[in-house]
């Protein structure tokens, strides 16, 4: 965001010196599809779990094998880093018994965080029976649940308004959601005017922005167009004529989502969920950047100080 000045990006320099070792981070990966992509899943899930997040979640398809993969991985990262493994849940198409049945599943296997989702229509003409509020009252008649919902500050691309699109998450938080997690964007203050509105309607659940390191500028042009997030005009300028340049729009991307962070931290908020599309190293240096580090053992330390 080269637009700042330079005694503004000073400040915001300072002012993310004083957070360093108070940002909370927690990451997304998705079921891997091949063996090189399993592989590159595993590298990027053994590097990030060093950060120690919050949480990490798995997302979620909604035909049985997709289901499989997502439970299957949520265990092995369980039983791999000790991690507060969560589970994206959505209840389209899927039937109130079948969610239960997978819910108690995940609660007797130690997964306690899902992440409740309704799920894309696939048939645009047909309502959904159920909504993600309806899916976290049923989570919280299985258990105890850690429940993080969707959120969307440039408004859901279904929702008749950015009213009713307000009022629907106050619905989720109602039916006992504990966070919401935002929908990925690049415009710093319709987040901030987001949780501005989420305060005036009487949410007062945490509203976690999520963040979106890019590299691939297409396809976030596509994403962008299918999820109604603004891409600013001077973020296509940022990435003009670096289509066969893929390691100058990592820098270019690790850039731009960095100086986000920065401007959001200075607001108060200290958590941050990032869509890592199953890749480590630009979220890993965002993070380094906030101050988040591998903590070193204390017995580590203790032989190298004998040695």
């Amino acid at each position: 965001m080269s637009f700042f000045h330079a005694n503004q990006r000073e400040a915001l320099n300072q002012n993310l010196a004083e957070l360093q070792g108070h940002i909370n981070v927690s990451f997304e990966f998705f079921p891997p599809q091949t063996r090189e992509m399993e592989q590159t899943l595993w590298h990027s899930i053994d590097k990030l779990s060093k950060l120690q997040p919050t949480f990490v979640s798995v997302t979620y398809g909604a035909n049985s094998s997709a289901r499989e993969r997502t439970h299957d991985i949520i265990k092995n990262i369980k039983e791999r880093t000790g991690l507060d493994t969560a589970s994206h849940l959505t209840c389209i198409n899927a039937t109130p018994q079948t969610l239960q049945e997978i819910a108690q599943d995940y609660w007797h296997n130690g997964i306690r965080h899902i992440v409740a989702l309704r799920g894309d229509q696939h048939v645009s003409n047909a309502l959904p029976t159920m909504y993600a509020a309806d899916l976290v009252s049923l989570l919280k008649k299985v258990g105890d649940f850690d429940i993080s919902v969707a959120a969307y500050p440039e408004v859901h691309p279904e929702a008749k308004s950015a009213q009713s699109d307000l009022i629907n998450l106050k619905k989720k938080v109602d039916a006992g959601a504990n966070r919401a997690i935002t929908q990925f964007f690049f415009d710093v203050e319709s987040y901030l005017r987001f949780r501005d509105r989420c305060v005036c309607a009487g949410i007062d659940t945490e509203i976690v922005p999520g963040i979106l390191p890019v590299s691939n500028f297409r396809q976030l042009q596509s994403f962008a167009a299918i999820t109604n997030v603004k891409v600013p005009n001077w973020m296509t300028a940022m990435f003009d004529g670096l289509d066969h340049d893929l390691e100058t729009r990592k820098m270019v991307g690790a850039a731009i989502a960095m100086d986000m962070v920065k401007i959001i931290s200075r607001e108060g908020v200290k958590d941050f969920h990032f869509y890592t599309l199953n890749r480590a190293e630009l979220t890993y240096a965002i993070c380094h950047t906030l101050g988040v580090r591998p903590k070193v053992k204390a017995e580590s330390t203790l032989k190298r100080t004998i040695k």
